[in-house]
């Protein structure tokens, strides 16, 4: 446009037209938002589904005996370095608190030790598994591109109806 067409008042109908088409295309952005959060949980759950990734193995909490509320089942023996014989503890036992019944088991990748202080205590290692975070990088991904397929989808959607306004404008 020149610079003379700019500074011309608008008529009433060209007001109407572009209130019509701001209308449409919040209408247009509204329905593709819906339709990308459809799409984008889909992605998210079918990649969860591929990969095979067990919310309950990514942050673990170490489940541990209490003899005070549990019931041992199996005791089994481990050699800890520093000591002379095998150290007895319980690798299977009924949680009382836990309303499922289940069995609950001494973690494989714990490590018994012996403290400073000659008692024996169990290193559990890292609570979070560091796959944590590349599901977070995953969710992040499948946002920022979701938010940049409905500005491009929204924007090319503008750009179609000002075109066809443009056509449709009788030139004097």
């Amino acid at each position: 446009m020149d610079s003379t067409s700019e500074s011309l008042p608008e008529s009433p109908e060209a007001s109407a037209a572009a209130q019509l088409r701001a209308t449409k295309v919040r209408r247009f952005a509204s329905g593709i938002s819906v339709v990308m959060m459809v799409v984008c949980n889909a992605v998210f759950l079918f990649g969860i589904w591929v990969t095979g990734v067990n919310f309950e193995r990514l942050v673990r909490t170490p489940d541990i005996y209490d003899s005070r509320q549990d019931i041992c089942l199996r005791l089994a023996y481990q050699h800890v370095p520093g000591s002379e014989n095998p150290v007895q503890f319980c690798s299977e036992w009924l949680n009382l608190a836990d309303p499922t019944g289940k069995t609950h088991t001494f973690q494989k990748d714990a490590q018994l030790k012996q403290g400073a202080d000659g008692k024996f205590y169990f290193d559990y290692g890292p609570f979070v598994d560091y796959r944590l975070f590349a599901v977070g990088a995953f969710v992040v991904g499948i946002i920022v591109c979701g938010i940049r397929v409905t500005r491009h989808v929204v924007n090319r959607y503008r750009m179609r109806l000002e075109a066809a306004a443009r056509h449709s404008v009788p030139t004097h």
